[in-house]
């Protein structure tokens, strides 16, 4: 991996990637934004802040944004790709010409794509033919990072040297950043901690208490390892920063758009027109998975039911509540 003179990229101009451009420029490195608001383009470039995304923080001059994708990845080696996951496979057929060949394309969005039940890496794969690929995730708020409070995550590329490598490129005082080369395993804890920060909120929600709370983020923990093991991801891999870390972080605090999502869902307010909840989609492809590969998940199954209004939350706890009596190690 080159030092850090050739710009970063940065896909994807909503809080996640304002805050990891911010994040790039203060390890040292040159950064380009792509975003499709001109708004949000103007006002970064204009006032250096994003109002729209993360109000109130300050932008450095040097991150540059701009709607012209030519010229964001333009020499870039870096791409951070910070695209929706259900947005990414025609993200990137449309941005194939215009990203580097030599460029190693870094998935900062969490999900597995819901009409084929593929990672995204996957997606990258067969989108972006010979890019190398790596993923980025770990326990953090785009607002903490932004704001250069202390946050670690986890870089994971199939190459080992790689990921050492992008690790160093973006860590800083402020932001550290550990490699891996496990990218199923870092992907699948980063997608699936989404389902159950819906349920730990649906909980918090409806009132049930804070030991049902943690009994759900407990017994969720357990099928995101079953889930785990179904795609060869390692263990440790899940019991780190982006599996066992970012579960602890979403579900147990209202910045999390998939537990405040749950809160309203608990709540039983209206959920149409709500900030996107990646954990949406994600759960429900996650329990058509689990019905194909045989895993045992049935906190998956009971919020798939809830979020398609199949159950009530009454009922979904008294499904839980009620499943037949086995060790905690099954």
């Amino acid at each position: 991996m080159p030092n850090a003179s050739p710009p970063i990229a940065v896909l994807g101009g909503g809080a996640w990637g304002t805050a990891l451009a911010i994040a790039a420029h203060r390890a040292g490195n040159p950064v380009r934004l792509w975003a499709r608001d001109a708004a949000t383009i103007a006002a970064i470039n204009r006032d250096r802040q994003n109002p729209r995304y993360l109000p109130g923080i300050a932008i450095d001059p040097a991150v540059h944004a701009t709607g012209d994708a030519a010229e964001a990845l333009a020499g870039s080696d870096c791409v951070l790709a910070v695209v929706p996951a259900q947005q990414s496979r025609a993200a990137f057929a449309g941005l194939a010409a215009d990203i580097p060949p030599h460029a190693t394309v870094v998935l900062c969005a969490k999900g597995i794509e819901q009409s084929t039940g593929k990672l995204l890496s996957t997606v990258v794969a067969e989108e972006l033919p010979g890019r190398q690929i790596a993923a980025l995730s770990g326990p953090s708020f785009a607002t903490d990072l932004a704001r250069g409070l202390p946050t670690a995550v986890v870089i994971a590329s199939p190459d080992a040297d790689r990921g050492e490598a992008l690790a160093r490129l973006l860590s800083s005082d402020r932001f550290r950043c550990y490699s891996s080369d496990d990218l199923t395993g870092v992907e699948i804890g980063g997608a699936l901690k989404n389902i159950f920060a819906i349920g730990a909120g649906t909980v918090a929600g409806a009132g049930l208490g804070a030991s049902a709370q943690a009994a759900l983020v407990t017994r969720g923990f357990v099928e995101l390892r079953r889930f785990a093991a179904a795609f060869g991801a390692r263990p440790e891999t899940v019991m780190g920063l982006s599996g066992f870390g970012d579960l602890m972080l979403t579900c147990g605090s209202t910045q999390s758009r998939n537990f405040s999502y749950g809160v309203a869902l608990g709540r039983g307010e209206p959920l149409e027109g709500r900030p996107l909840a990646e954990g949406v989609a994600t759960t429900a492809i996650a329990a058509r998975l689990a019905r194909e590969r045989g895993i045992t998940a049935p906190i998956t199954e009971a919020i798939d039911l809830l979020l398609k209004r199949a159950i009530s939350v009454e009922q979904a706890v008294l499904s839980l509540m009620t499943r037949p009596l086995r060790s905690e190690q099954d």
